[in-house]
């Protein structure tokens, strides 16, 4: 697993119409792959590389996290689900964005809509509140579920952001 955390400040050159966009990619939960194979063991699905680009930003126990999902391909996808996981208590009123779901304590699924091959789905917003005040948070993110697609890129299917309550947005 790749950890990384980055300052807004030192990624001027990745900012787009206002928005930080950064990148994160995601396979199935737990390293699992659910494509089938055909009878020569070769994947009988459809192929995909999806990847997260966004930040993270916490202030006093709200934590803030913008994303977008891209396929690099080489097939599009009709949908797929980033998880996020912290480790940090969500607060047990959560008002979520749509397509957005709380799995857990400290958990919430969302989907990506369509990714088209080498393209982008939706932007998600998520403004998360914490049951406490923690100093720092960190953010996992990886894909829940893809739709059954292989991944031959696997090193880029997990990321963790560490975000210190400062108020500063940290790229993945």
């Amino acid at each position: 697993m790749e950890v990384v955390a980055v300052r807004r400040g030192a990624v001027r050159s990745v900012v787009v119409a206002g928005s930080l966009v950064l990148g994160v990619a995601g396979g199935l939960a737990g390293g699992a792959q659910a494509s089938a194979r055909d009878v020569t063991g070769a994947w009988a699905g459809p192929e995909a590389d999806v990847s997260y680009h966004g930040r993270v930003k916490l202030t006093q126990g709200r934590l803030r996290v913008w994303l977008v999902p891209e396929n690099d391909g080489p097939s599009a996808l009709p949908n797929a689900t980033v998880r996020v996981r912290l480790s940090a208590d969500l607060a047990d009123r959560q008002a979520l964005s749509e397509g957005c779901a709380r799995i857990g304590t400290r958990e919430v699924v969302c989907e990506t809509g369509a990714l088209p091959e080498h393209g982008r789905g939706r932007h998600i917003t998520l403004a998360l509140e914490l049951r406490e005040r923690p100093p720092e948070v960190s953010v996992r993110f990886d894909t829940w579920w893809n739709g059954g697609a292989s991944d031959r890129n696997r090193s880029n299917n997990e990321l963790a952001v560490l975000a210190l309550d400062t108020g500063d947005s940290y790229a993945f």
